[in-house]
């Protein structure tokens, strides 16, 4: 018998835990579940065979060192920046370990101790990063073996509702982690175009978009990453022209999302004064000009120079300019703008969500200049059974398969950008509806 030990219970969880069943039942392997909510695991460690819940403390190092030490495998789905603490265990247990999360400096300087003991460090294995990676990477290492130089890539990834649920003005719910979504771009943006580094500030990120169109569902815009450079030596580009790593929206979302980000509203760093008894429309007035005449949607079209009602429309369905008491104490704009976006922009029972991801190459061979162009789109089924959830979980459990089953022998830290994680996860997310064309 092998256990498998997941720590985290939350959204993308499901998937996974519904890939490996059929497995685990053959195989006799055994899943632990520990989560801060004894409910939430409970409720998961339903839907496998001879599961165990537990209620699960990272900060319990006697309960982490316990649990890590009778586990084979183990998976971090805690929330990112708590990875560290399990992964500095299962290194001192001996335990190889798997997260969907980005590798952090302190995650690489593990680096030699996990090889050393041969142990598996295995992150960046969901959709993005994930998928990305693998997706990009069979494309790139095909273009050089086929004697090709690269001249540009750019990728484009977003978490979109689908066609079908898509109800509201912004073209736009929450598929993922709110918060994630209303902090997205702060910082400075940084690319390579033809050569020359290029730098977005938070300011312009949502002025500054591409046109993405993908096949069969039309036009959507893309804003910057943060950070692209990264990727050349990830990617093995170190010397490549052109490299930009997007998010997707439907069109007019960022013109309107840009109205948060101009006023100030998305800062996460002071809180409000007498919040409580603030309304929305207050909130937004507080970083409007003072005027004893003009309204708030006439300071915002002076401000904004807006010349239809298109973006006061976005607005107003939100609610942010109603009379409505904010249900809030002191905290940040950030948190109050996520705690109104919450309610507009959940998800309901039956809505489907849409992951899309696009890459584009330029390349050169033989002096001809090729361009080629690679999208994916998945649909989710339900607010239970999301696309999102599906291409997370998908491919971190047939990692853990190939592992437990002996067929992925690598050691140390890695991210999946090896033909031998590649081709076998991608193979078998093909079966599962998650596919290129």
């Amino acid at each position: 018998m092998r256990q498998i030990l997941l720590l985290g219970a939350g959204r993308s969880v499901g998937s996974f835990i519904d890939y490996l069943k059929p497995f685990a039942k053959k195989n006799n392997w055994k899943l632990v579940i520990g989560d801060q909510s004894i409910e939430l695991a409970k409720a998961r460690a339903k839907e496998f065979p001879e599961a165990r819940a537990i209620l699960f403390d990272v900060f319990d190092s006697v309960q982490l060192k316990s649990e890590i030490s009778a586990a084979d495998v183990v998976i971090s789905m805690i929330p990112a920046h708590l990875h560290i603490h399990v992964i500095k265990q299962c290194v001192a247990s001996e335990k190889s370990v798997f997260t969907a999360s980005y590798v952090s400096e302190e995650i690489k300087g593990l680096n030699e101790e996990a090889a050393n003991k041969g142990l598996l460090i295995l992150m960046e294995m969901g959709l993005d990063p994930g998928i990305d990676h693998m997706s990009a990477m069979k494309e790139i290492d095909e273009i050089k073996k086929g004697g090709g130089e690269l001249l540009s890539f750019k990728s484009f990834t977003g978490g979109l509702i689908a066609p079908e649920s898509d109800n509201n003005p912004w073209n736009y719910k929450f598929t993922w982690n709110p918060r994630n979504v209303v902090l997205a771009g702060q910082g400075t943006v940084k690319f390579i175009r033809n050569g020359r580094y290029k730098y977005i500030t938070y300011h312009n990120l949502f002025k500054r978009l591409e046109n993405i169109e993908v096949p069969g569902h039309g036009v959507f815009e893309g804003y910057a990453n943060r950070d692209s450079l990264s990727y050349r030596s990830i990617y093995g580009l170190g010397n490549i022209p052109t490299i930009f790593r997007g998010t997707l929206r439907r069109k007019g979302f960022c013109s309107a999302w840009d109205v948060f980000v101009q006023l100030g509203m998305t800062d996460d760093t002071y809180e409000i004064e007498q919040l409580e008894e603030m309304t929305y429309r207050d909130f937004i007035n507080s970083y409007l000009v003072y005027h004893k005449e003009k309204t708030v949607e006439e300071k915002l079209k002076d401000f904004f120079k807006l010349t239809d009602d298109t973006i006061i429309d976005k607005l107003s369905w939100l609610g942010i300019l109603e009379k409505k008491i904010i249900p809030l104490k002191k905290t940040t704009p950030a948190r109050v703008l996520q705690h109104l976006l919450e309610e507009k922009w959940r998800l309901m029972p039956e809505d489907k969500d849409m992951v899309v991801m696009q890459h584009l190459f330029e390349y050169k061979v033989g002096g001809e200049s090729i361009q080629k162009k690679t999208s994916m789109v998945v649909k989710g089924e339900n607010a239970e059974h999301t696309s999102m959830a599906k291409t997370v979980g998908l491919p971190l459990g047939i990692a853990v398969r190939l592992y437990l089953e002996g067929k992925l022998n690598l050691v140390g830290v890695h991210v999946p950008v090896l033909p031998e994680i590649y081709n076998p996860v991608l193979d078998e997310l093909e079966d599962y509806g998650v596919t290129f064309f």
